[in-house]
């Protein structure tokens, strides 16, 4: 994928992790009095805001990266940390807001948050390969 391309990912991805951490700081909190959302669901989704927008900012700088110290284990770690997101990130958002909408059946998301948090590790090993190998 190319530059420009990451970059329309990295600023979409940026832009809804800003957006959902408003959600949660003020429509999710609004919540929590009339039970729709418990305070460990509204961490969690804000858990998986953090994590959203730490690796977007990863994702900018393996872009970065990769155009001074060109080497295909940046990219491996750009789509681990894609993955991450969505995997990690994404089924936060829909476990602990499951009761809110109703999905109770979400709760089968579960074992992929662990999935995508093994991309984030994946994809920070990636980060430290080119600086033991070329290529």
């Amino acid at each position: 994928m190319k530059a420009p391309k990451q970059l329309t990912t990295i600023g979409i991805l940026g832009a809804i992790a800003v957006a959902l951490g408003a959600l949660g700081a003020h429509a999710l909190k609004n919540q929590l009095p009339g039970g729709l959302i418990t305070v460990d669901q509204l961490n969690g989704f804000d858990t998986g805001v953090k994590y959203q927008m730490y690796h977007t900012l990863a994702m900018l700088l393996v872009v970065i990266l990769r155009n001074t110290y060109p080497n295909k284990f940046f990219n491996l770690a750009y789509t681990l940390f894609l993955w991450g997101i969505i995997l990690f990130s994404g089924s936060l958002y829909f476990l602990c807001t499951r009761g809110l909408t109703g999905m109770e059946w979400l709760r089968v998301l579960g074992p992929v948050t662990p999935i995508g948090g093994l991309c984030f590790v994946a994809g920070w090993l990636c980060m430290i390969v080119p600086v033991f190998k070329k290529g």
